[in-house]
């Protein structure tokens, strides 16, 4: 179902001819004025080229517009732009807006889903606009008008499935995954039609009986094993394969039932884009008991390491460890713990493989571990500045009481493997940190005070700025090279998505969703005469 602004919606129809289609290409070339996909270009690095914006005007920045989404109550989408049309999403709906103004131009309400899940954004190619639905649907709209083209159902949810990712449209084809590890599916990685919605190729994340890694579960949990595929990975053209992250195993802090490493899970997995083939896999935390499912982005950079340039896949993992492969091989070049508390493992192996401390598992009793079962990282995009050299990551430090039992599990019925309840978090704080990636030193950080219930992630630019929601419900910019703290603004709710940056008619823009708004800030301009029309003062 649409809901039009008329008037908005006639004058986008008229310029229609003229609004020009989204290329792979375009894609390919990163961000710029346009904002084209979850995270800003195809290696997760989350930098813009735009720099009207700077360390020396950016305490001049104002906001533009707030525009409100009815019945949302926890936006975690990250918009998209293009064309000067701004495409956000909540639960089962897209909102097309003027992206100077924040103007509606149309609303897409999808038909017949009563499920409300999380939903973190969109993917856009040629004149289509693609989100996925809570029960799995895959559904394009013409993004001028709004008008369905399709509806592909991808997963079944009386198999316990939802979803929420953004699609990652790459070439002819949209990627997409699914949520519900928690709960006991079979996770899976899918490729789609763009034109079509058609199913291209499918991988399953865990292994299916007498096959490779099949002997990591026990035949209680398989194949219902999790591994969900709720984020989106990365891509390298050059050897047209996806870098792609997978979810905890099932059941979830308690092992027993599943003795072994329990494959593919907590892990990245490399795939071919044309066959959906696995290319490698590098698994994190084998065997985890703790909730650490390794949805945090897969950076791709290029790393000078022990003297010779290096193709890298990083990633700051929830487990507490950063990182470092080779993209082509999967091969663990190096790693150290990036937070303070730490107390499950020692450190890691020359492969990279955790040296767990005994006595470390949640028990009926429970069992006090660092990091939180929120995790060291989490899903809140971390940015990479080729400038500063820096790698950007919201922490956490804090620690959880993990409780267990050893209950019947029963797949796609929510039953998490401890019983219902959520874990106890004890006390922590959120802190943006900067590392070199090369080595994993930390360079500097900044610490956020706040209930620890933000989930925002950070936003690097050429002008020297990083952006990043704060645990106090703020917009902050600090210094890139410094962390020195340069501006702030409260929008007044907790912060759970990440900032974008943008243009239009040479002006640089940032905007970040909080849990019932989308706002938008610029540089402040004078307003050109002493009266505004109809008594509105540019701020």
């Amino acid at each position: 179902m649409i809901r039009a602004a008329s008037s908005f919606l006639a004058a986008w129809l008229a310029a229609a001819p003229l609004a020009s289609q989204v290329r792979y290409e375009d894609i390919l070339a990163a961000p710029g004025e346009d904002w084209l996909t979850f995270m800003g270009d195809y290696s997760a690095n989350r930098h813009s080229p735009l720099r009207e914006i700077d360390k020396s005007n950016v305490a001049n920045l104002v906001a533009k517009w707030v525009y409100h989404v009815p019945q949302a109550t926890a936006l975690s989408s990250y918009p998209i732009v293009h064309d000067g049309v701004m495409y956000v999403t909540n639960s089962n709906e897209m909102h097309a807006l003027e992206a100077a103004t924040g103007r509606p131009i149309w609303v897409y309400l999808h038909p017949g889903v009563e499920m409300q899940r999380t939903n973190r954004g969109a993917a856009i190619l040629g004149e289509r606009i693609y989100f996925v639905t809570s029960d799995c649907q895959l559904v394009a709209l013409n993004r001028i008008t709004g008008a369905a083209i399709f509806a592909r159902r991808y997963a079944n949810p009386d198999d316990g499935y939802f979803c929420s990712v953004a699609p990652v449209a790459i070439k002819d084809r949209l990627i997409v995954g699914v949520s519900g590890g928690d709960s006991g599916i079979r996770g899976f990685l899918a490729a789609h039609s763009a034109e079509s919605g058609e199913q291209l190729w499918k991988l399953w994340t865990i292994p299916g009986e007498g096959e490779f890694g099949a002997d990591t579960w026990g035949p209680k949990t398989l194949p219902w094993g999790g591994a969900g595929t709720w984020m989106p990975g990365s891509y390298d053209p050059d050897l047209n394969w996806i870098f792609w992250p997978t979810g905890n195993p099932w059941p979830d802090l308690y092992g027993g039932d599943r003795p072994g490493d329990n494959l593919y899970s907590d892990s990245v997995i490399a795939v071919d884009l044309e066959t959906g083939e696995m290319q490698w896999y590098f698994q994190f935390t084998p065997h985890d008991v703790w909730d650490w499912d390794a949805q945090e982005p897969p950076l791709l950079l290029e790393l000078e390491i022990g003297g010779q340039m290096r193709r890298v896949v990083v990633q700051a993992n929830r487990n507490g460890f950063y990182y470092v492969l080779d993209r082509l091989t999967g091969e663990f070049i190096r790693g150290n713990a990036f937070v303070d508390k730490l107390t499950w493992a020692s450190g890691l192996d020359p492969h990279g493989r955790p040296k767990k401390i005994p006595g470390m598992e949640p028990s009926p009793d429970g069992k006090v571990v660092c990091p939180t079962m929120w995790g060291a990282a989490n899903w809140m995009a971390d940015s990479y500045n080729p400038d500063t050299g820096l790698h950007y990551v919201m922490t956490m430090e804090a620690c959880d009481i993990y409780t267990s039992s050893a209950r019947e599990p029963i797949p796609k019925i929510g039953f998490a493997g401890t019983g219902a309840e959520r874990q106890s978090r004890l006390d922590g704080q959120f802190v943006i940190r900067a590392f070199d990636p090369a080595t994993g030193r930390r360079v500097w950080e900044y610490p956020l005070t706040g209930p620890t219930a933000s989930w925002a992630g950070t936003l690097s630019t050429a002008g020297g700025i990083l952006f990043s929601g704060d645990d106090d419900k703020h917009l902050i910019a600090l210094d890139a090279v410094t962390g020195k703290h340069l501006w702030h603004f409260n929008v007044g709710q907790t912060v759970n998505a990440s900032p974008i940056t943008w243009a239009r008619n040479g002006k640089q823009y940032v905007t970040i969703v909080a849990q019932t708004d989308v706002f938008t800030f610029g540089l402040f301009s004078p307003a050109r005469s002493s009266v505004a029309p109809e008594g509105l003062h540019e701020r």
